[in-house]
């Protein structure tokens, strides 16, 4: 076997610096090896690469390296143990297949009047001329926008009780006492709700009661019109034709609810700053959302050119996942000219790729005009993932994220509460929103006549 080039500094000091800053940790891997190296986890080599074509060789070479769930085991007391990142070959190809309906096609535009409402609920709640913190503010309007896509619950004592747990269960999980917890076996003891654990169980029991419910009235009550996927969970059968147990439709959610609320918060957040950062970016966004006028077709919002090139171009920088699921060597397999032998774990790095100077000059720079001169593969650009992993809610996350900015940027004037100030990003788990929770001023509403006036310039000049 021969593997690629890697640092020989004890594994304990790698992993402080990957811990305490897991980005510039990437960055500099990259300057010292290139674009594949290695890093050794005990006896395991784990191989990192970035070349957009070690990329396609991950995701198309199903034979020789597989989507092992068996790698995402440590994430199963936070998500279960039946989640699709546990799960392997047809069962987690069914279940896929079962979520993919909710949350793509008519589904998810079904869902655009809603993101609307509840943005402008939470927008209005804050009261003109106040400061607040954008991170945890985005993160109220997704966590509701979830409820709908995931519960189809908007209203009610249910949704009421849906609101206050999740709150709390994914303010807990992003925690550090749980973070401990997971990482040390000892202090996994229920104590009670007062210790980590114990408060982590309870949250959990919680969970189940109220899911356990919910799921019992929707099979009680069959509504063939809902959308959601609950709905479209309860009636399923699993691959082998059986009615999924209760346990089998847990799982399926709590990776949902995180990726559903973090990293869409995550990707609207720095959406706001970079827009509201570079005066260029916004004059050129706002007037492109003035041509659609007053209350305009959700699907037209999500169909304009350079909010998409700006949404690309943040996720470009800071994507939702920073480095693929892991991988598992089966056979032997030339990857860029290395040998790797079975047992060897290869990932990729999309924080790298999306940094190549070849592929995006000047890469620390916000321009989301390259998105418009060019067309790039889905292993040049992948903030998503890509092969069997890649995220089941894109298509959401990305119609989430234009209307949230839409309604915004539309309705709002805000600034940032200190322009001069570099926002830096911090690991909460696995994204990396800006460190301070970016600080901002709500302004007032925008003037209807400014949106007139803009709508008749930008008509005049075509």
């Amino acid at each position: 076997m021969k593997l690629p080039d890697g640092p020989k500094t004890s594994p304990r000091s790698l992993s402080h610096h990957f811990k305490t800053d897991p980005l510039g940790f990437m960055d500099a891997m990259n300057e010292s090896y290139g674009d594949i190296f290695t890093i050794m986890a005990g006896s395991t080599p784990l191989v990192i690469v970035s070349n957009p074509q070690g990329m396609k060789q991950i995701f198309t070479s199903a034979k020789e390296i597989t989507a092992s769930g068996k790698l995402n085991q440590g994430g199963a007391l936070l998500v279960g143990s039946n989640g699709l990142l546990m799960l392997d070959g047809l069962r987690h190809k069914h279940r896929r297949q079962l979520l993919m309906p909710p949350l793509h096609g008519n589904r998810v535009k079904a869902y655009g009047q809603r993101i609307c409402q509840v943005t402008e609920k939470v927008m209005n709640d804050l009261g003109s001329g106040k400061s607040f913190y954008a991170y945890p503010t985005v993160q109220k309007i997704t966590l509701e926008v979830i409820l709908q896509a995931l519960f189809g619950l908007h209203s009610g004592e249910r949704y009421e009780q849906f609101r206050r747990l999740f709150s709390n269960l994914l303010s807990f999980a992003r925690s550090r006492w749980l973070s401990l917890s997971l990482s040390y076996p000892f202090l996994r003891q229920d104590l009670g709700r007062w210790s980590p654990w114990g408060y982590w169980q309870s949250l959990q029991r919680q969970f189940n009661k109220l899911l356990q419910s919910e799921i019992e009235e929707r099979r009680s009550q069959a509504d063939r019109d809902r959308t959601d996927v609950l709905s479209e969970l309860v009636f399923a059968c699993d691959e082998t034709g059986q009615p999924m147990t209760y346990e089998d439709l847990r799982d399926l959610f709590p990776s949902l609810l995180l990726g559903g609320q973090d990293a869409s918060a995550t990707a609207i957040t720095w959406s706001l700053y970079w827009i509201h950062r570079l005066k260029d970016v916004r004059e050129r966004l706002l007037e492109e959302l003035d041509t659609l006028g007053e209350s305009p077709d959700p699907m037209s919002i999500v169909a304009l050119p350079y909010l998409s090139a700006v949404c690309n171009e943040v996720l470009r920088i800071y994507p939702t996942q920073v480095v693929t699921f892991p991988r598992l060597v089966e056979s032997p397999i030339e990857v860029m000219g290395y040998e790797l032998s079975p047992g060897t774990v290869i990932r990729g790095s999309i924080y790298l790729t999306h940094q190549r100077e070849d592929l995006y000059p000047e890469p620390k720079e916000f321009k989301p005009e390259r998105f418009l001169e060019r067309q790039y593969s889905p292993y040049e650009f992948l903030p998503f993932g890509g092969g069997a992993r890649r995220c089941p809610g894109e298509a959401l996350a990305l119609f989430e994220m234009k209307i949230v900015l839409a309604t915004i940027l539309s309705r709002y004037q805000l600034a940032l509460a200190d322009e001069k100030k570099v926002e830096k990003p911090k690991a909460i788990g696995v994204n990396y929103p800006p460190a301070s929770g970016l600080k901002m001023v709500i302004l007032g509403e925008r003037p209807r006549q400014e949106r007139s006036h803009q709508l008749i310039v930008s008509s005049a000049n075509p």
